[in-house]
């Protein structure tokens, strides 16, 4: 795999069931550029070995006066040299491509996991975590897979000096070969004190990174209630903890970059004075004596690498961890998913949406309004109708009584009779969008924000009318710079700051009008316009989208007014079908939730209820008998 070859067409299937795991199938899915990062190592690090015992060769040369074999020594100074260099250039281009293959195949892993579970998965996972994963922990996750060539290269040398040396000169080799192990595992002991220090120091910089997140999304809202101190205190006491812990940190991983150098240099002072009695007592040439030297002189190279693959392996580990927990989440629960026999079909066209959990339909073709009066369940129920996983644990109440607990064991939501967990995720996208409550605009121009998948048949000028945009497209041409004539052109900044909650809602409604899928799920689609406008959206939505299935989650009288279908849904079930006007008369719990009455409003209603008809059958009675 070559850089210029990326994306991957197919990033593969990745083992999440754990970090280190994780880390072996991305280390399986490159063992060509390991292989190949492998082997201009080991011609590096070969040649960076044989040049103490070539350096030795020259010094016996000059001392028995051997000019020809001088020369030889030389030349393969000369091939050594090449060797390295040669070896080190292409090393580092191996080596630096296996990293950035590594971490853009985990970065198209996430961005499809992100794709496929859509807003859902800020719903189980921080949005900090998911920004820290896909920035910082794809750097560490790719670092280590890049180090391990190396590594096992630097393993190659230190192996190859230690039996050269061994034949070479064997008294001096003997001591190098006892110590040079001795060195790589003395900081071993350390290591799972220091591998938890930088797993403390991640798990405050994800901390900080997650408030910091929050943050800058709602400044606009903390500046309008005056909270910006308050949430820069925090974050500053947050990026003090980071500040703290990387220091922890850091002072352990000195420690052990003080062991790999102090030991060096002490097995290095013993070859030297070990070699100089040897020498002097004329048991071993001094040739032999600077091959030795330098051999352990030159082991310090090598050697750090095993420093390097630790403190890799260290910080890519709950790197690794944390991208394998992302990566291992599905569009549904298994536990609630039952495999088809047999491959399953798209569903016939004008299918009926229904809920087995709640009882919610939403008949084929109709424009259905469902009242919830928890909120909460309001948006996990706007995931479930768009076949997302939702998770329960943030507070189920559909669970409370016999009817809930029959609910949890009931199949995904059913579109044409068919489980949208079980439809290719394309087909499930195609034919149901949900618009949650925060819909999101990307930066561009309004003609890149209408650029989505869509039938064809609902142009952008219809549905910007439909959702009542004129004064949207005012203003970004008023906004725009010279020479912009058409709103079209106009550029949007980044999610839509420079715009209204209102016009930022109303653009993403046209957005989610112009795809014209076979079934809209729209979650508070109005709740930041005036009465005015919401009422000439609901007539745009109705119109718009005649024929099609259409779903909103609303309270808003005008909304429900329009509705051909109005549902109530009261813990966690269906307890009212009907229109607007007719649930108002006869549903007290309807009544309540969109008119906000509270208990005692309710209960005078009752009573006045209860009156007015006591008074009628007076009436009636007196004329009777008139």
């Amino acid at each position: 795999m070559q850089i210029s070859d990326l994306p991957y067409p197919d990033p593969g299937v990745p083992d999440a069931r754990s970090g280190p795991r994780f880390l072996l199938w991305l280390g399986r899915g490159q063992l060509g550029g390991q292989l190949k990062s492998l082997c201009w190592g080991m011609l590096h690090f070969g040649g960076v070995a044989g040049l103490p015992y070539a350096v030795g060769l020259g010094v016996d040369a000059v001392v028995d006066r051997e000019p020809k074999r001088l020369l030889l020594v030389g030349g393969l100074l000369v091939l050594i040299g090449v060797a390295i260099s040669v070896g080190d250039a292409m090393l580092h281009r191996t080596a630096v491509t296996n990293w950035i293959t590594a971490a853009a195949r985990v970065q198209q892993l996430l961005a499809r996991k992100t794709a496929e579970l859509g807003s859902a998965l800020t719903r189980r996972v921080a949005a900090g975590e998911v920004v820290a994963v896909s920035t910082g922990d794809v750097e560490k996750i790719g670092w280590f897979v890049e180090a391990v060539s190396r590594f096992l290269a630097a393993v190659f040398a230190v192996v190859l000096v230690c039996v050269g040396l061994v034949f070479y000169a064997p008294e001096l080799g003997v001591v190098v070969a006892v110590g040079v192990p001795l060195i790589a595992l003395a900081a071993l002991p350390l290591l799972p004190r220091a591998t938890r220090r930088a797993d403390v120091q991640r798990e405050k910089a994800g901390r900080a990174t997650e408030l910091a997140s929050d943050t800058v999304a709602g400044l606009r809202v903390l500046r309008g209630i005056g909270g910006e101190e308050l949430f820069l205190g925090r974050y500053r006491e947050a990026s003090q903890e980071v500040r703290k812990a990387a220091v922890r940190s850091a002072r352990m991983w000195a420690l052990i970059s003080a062991i790999q150098v102090v030991l060096p240099g002490l097995l290095l002072i013993t070859v030297v004075w070990y070699g100089a009695s040897l020498a002097l007592e004329g048991r071993i040439a001094v040739g032999e004596l600077v091959a030795a030297f330098s051999a352990v002189a030159t082991l310090l190279y090598p050697l750090r690498h095993f420093e390097e693959i630790a403190m890799a392996y260290s910080f890519s580990r709950p790197s690794a961890q944390r991208a394998a927990r992302v990566l291992s989440l599905t569009r549904t629960d298994p536990a609630e998913r039952s495999a088809p026999a047999e491959p399953v079909g798209e569903p016939a066209a004008g299918g009926d949406l229904y809920d087995p959990r709640t009882g919610l339909l939403a008949p084929s073709g109709r424009f259905t309004a469902v009242v919830c009066g928890d909120p909460d369940l309001a948006g996990r129920l706007a995931e479930r109708l768009g076949g997302h996983p939702v998770d329960e644990r943030a507070g189920d109440r559909d669970g409370d009584d016999g009817a809930g607990r029959e609910a949890k064991d009931a199949p995904s939501v059913l579109l044409g009779g068919v489980a949208l967990d079980e439809l290719e995720l394309d087909t499930a996208r195609r034919l149901v969008l949900v618009q949650d409550k925060d819909p999101v605009l990307l930066s561009g121009t309004l003609r890149d924000l209408f650029d989505v998948p869509a039938s064809g048949s609902v142009g952008p000028d219809a549905a910007l009318a439909a959702a009542q945009c004129t004064d949207v497209l005012d203003a970004l041409l008023q906004s725009a710079p010279d020479g912009v004539d058409d709103p079209m052109d106009a550029r949007i900044t980044e999610r839509g700051r420079s715009l209204s909650g209102g016009q930022r809602q109303r653009l993403a409604l046209a957005r989610s009008l112009v795809t014209d899928p076979e079934v809209l799920v729209l979650d508070e689609p109005t709740s930041a316009v005036d009465s005015h406008t919401e009422a000439r959206i609901a007539d745009g939505i109705a119109a718009l989208r005649t024929g099609r299935t259409t779903v909103v989650l609303a309270s808003s009288p005008l909304l429900l007014d329009r509705a051909d279908r109005v549902v109530l849904i009261d813990d966690g079930a269906v307890s009212a079908v009907g229109t607007h006007r007719e649930l108002l008369h006869r549903e007290p719990r309807y009544r309540a939730v969109v008119t906000r009455e509270t208990d005692e409003e309710q209960r005078l209603a009752g009573l006045g209820m209860t009156g007015m008809t006591g008074l009628e059958e007076a009436l009636t009675e007196i004329e009777e008998s008139a």
